[in-house]
């Protein structure tokens, strides 16, 4: 059990500053897309923005070119800033939502480590709902790890071991540490333990 947990766990500012014209892309239909992200109409945006509804409608049909300055204030409605707003990809191609089943085992046994989405590379952060059966233990060697992991217990009691210190969380309970630090994550309880937690980077 302690083995499949090893395994599993592992041992700006903005641009063109300046006035001008925002020019190089369609500046109209990024504009109305980012909008109706947010879920605003094109007044809710003006009066956001502090500036007239027939401006922004404008902007969108690109009827007028906006400048540097005038986009930049048309955009501190939202907020977001000019080099965000250019570079956004305001069409997500990867996966976004993922039903409990999607979730990939990577431990089992004793203890149960279910990632949110099956591959971790090219991200920032690893995300997991893990589960500790009665008496579960990562095993008497400590962890230790580049990077830093977080986590709240959702049910049941979670003793955590980290540098020496060791503190039983229960529900509502949370934790935030240097991965560097040895650690160990143990149920002392009798029925199942499960945390939500994060690790970044990811650890596999």
């Amino acid at each position: 059990m302690a083995g499949d947990f090893r395994r599993a766990h592992g041992a700006g500012g903005d641009a063109g500053a300046g006035e001008g014209e925002a020019k190089g892309q369609d500046i109209g239909a990024r504009l109305r897309e980012l909008r109706k992200m947010y879920g605003l109409s094109q007044r809710e945006l003006a009066k956001r923005a502090g500036v007239t509804n027939g401006t922004i409608s404008l902007i969108e049909q690109n009827r007028i070119s906006p400048s540097i300055g005038s986009l930049k204030k048309v955009l501190g409605g939202f907020p977001i800033s000019i080099a965000d707003f250019l570079t956004l990809d305001l069409k997500p191609r990867a996966k976004v939502f993922y039903a409990a089943k999607e979730l990939r085992e990577i431990a089992g046994g004793d203890v149960s480590f279910r990632l949110v989405g099956r591959d971790t590379r090219g991200r920032a952060i690893q995300m997991m709902h893990e589960r500790y059966k009665p008496g579960a233990d990562t095993g008497e060697e400590m962890l230790s790890h580049a990077g830093e992991e977080c986590g709240i217990v959702i049910s049941g009691v979670l003793e955590l071991t980290v540098g020496g210190e060791i503190r039983r969380l229960v529900p509502g309970d949370a934790y935030y540490f240097d991965s560097r630090l040895p650690h160990r994550f143990h149920n002392p309880g009798t029925v199942d333990c499960v945390v939500v937690s994060a690790c970044t980077p990811p650890s596999f």
